[in-house]
């Protein structure tokens, strides 16, 4: 299968694994800690990677919300929890699209936040994988060569490489006495109260929100634009619509509160991605993983060497750190410094908003602010 909007070859095979940095930490909190259905887990995941594939036709990426999986995980939130939160999230952004909030959020950001939130990101990927490169610092020196010198390659991409690697030394050191026969598991209806809806809402959805407006949807959609310059119809509101949608609908069939995501989506471009092609391989494989393979993937992830992944999401992280070079650092350097820093002292969510604010005070107190509205008013005329 081969046309413009999907591929089905080795480069977009390697791309789908270019955003696993971020996913298997959080999947193996979400299992092992706070005991999700494996089964529901990835077949969910997989088919909304499947769908979002095959509606949007570029390697749009499926993430976990990080602030939610971070709260749930430390704080062992029960299953039930975690699928009230997931729909809670639908209903916020279906809600945050259909008012027209987004648009205007989209309208007031100006672009050094959005360039802030993408550096902050890259600096904290680097900064995630340091604890996973000092697992084995000669096994990522080798990941790291293997990245540098096969990214490009299309007979031996560099993530392919990487995967087989570490699934060998998986085999051979992991522990896989917890391994069981292969056998068939559908998802099963999953339930939540109510009030775990709120709950989770109060416990950190609610702070989750500015974190999703500014990296996975503002942030993804701005990279979508530089990587992707004639896919104009992929906006700000159709990503906030579209997790409106897969939010509602996954939680009751075991899914996760899901987003998408500027440093997933530069992770599979790095590594290759370049049609949906990469979500329908990527979402496939996590289908059939979780039909007939569920019971074991815990012990999977739990043994696939972090050094690789590290080394991963540390070049991911310095590519979306060279997005800073597109700013404007005459009057851009403040409200994006600002951001960084809260983003990275804080968390994100509070580096986008105090970015935002600093950028609103900073257009308020030009001196030329008057002169540039009577300009912009004449213009209209």
């Amino acid at each position: 299968m081969k046309n413009k909007s999907y591929e089905v070859n080795l480069r977009e095979f390697a791309g789908s694994m270019g955003d696993l940095g971020t996913l298997f930490p959080i999947a193996l909190g979400y299992l092992a800690i706070n005991g999700l259905n494996p089964s529901g887990f990835l077949v969910m995941l997989g088919i909304v990677n499947i769908i979002t594939g095959l509606v949007y036709k570029i390697p749009l990426p499926i993430q976990p919300m990080k602030i939610l999986a971070a709260t749930a995980i430390s704080q062992q939130w029960a299953p039930s929890m975690i699928y009230a939160s997931g729909f809670a999230m639908g209903i916020v952004w279906l809600l945050i699209t259909l008012t027209g909030l987004m648009k205007w959020i989209v309208k007031v950001t100006p672009m050094a936040v959005i360039r802030g939130i993408q550096v902050a990101l890259g600096i904290s990927l680097a900064l995630q994988a340091l604890p996973r490169l000092r697992t084995g610092w000669l096994l990522a020196l080798i990941a790291i060569l293997i990245i540098v010198f096969f990214r490009q390659s299309r007979k031996a991409p560099a993530a392919v490489v990487l995967m087989g690697l570490g699934l060998t030394i998986a085999l051979v050191t992991g522990d896989w006495s917890n391994i069981q026969t292969p056998g068939f598991a559908w998802p099963t209806i999953t339930a939540f109260k109510p009030k775990e809806v709120w709950d989770s809402l109060l416990l950190a959805g609610f702070a989750q929100v500015p974190l999703t407006v500014g990296n996975a949807v503002i942030a993804t959609a701005i990279l979508i634009r530089q990587y992707w310059p004639e896919r104009t119809d992929i906006t700000e509101h159709s990503l906030s619509l579209s997790q409106g949608i897969m939010n509602l609908v996954a939680p009751f069939f075991g899914g996760f509160p899901m987003c998408h995501g500027a440093g997933g989506l530069a992770g599979k471009y790095y590594f290759g991605a370049r049609t949906g092609g990469t979500n329908i391989i990527e979402g496939t494989i996590e289908v059939i993983l979780g039909l007939f393979f569920g019971g074991s993937i815990i012990a999977v992830f739990a043994a696939f060497p972090q050094a690789i992944i590290g080394a991963m999401m540390l070049l991911v992280g310095v590519e979306l750190a060279k997005f800073a070079k597109g700013a404007k650092f005459d009057k851009d350097l403040i409200p994006m410094l600002t951001t960084i820093g809260l983003a990275l002292v804080v968390n994100m969510a509070i580096g986008f908003i105090g970015g935002l604010i600093v950028a609103q005070a900073l257009k308020y107190l030009d001196p030329n602010r008057h002169k540039n509205q009577e300009n912009e008013a004449q213009n209209q005329i």
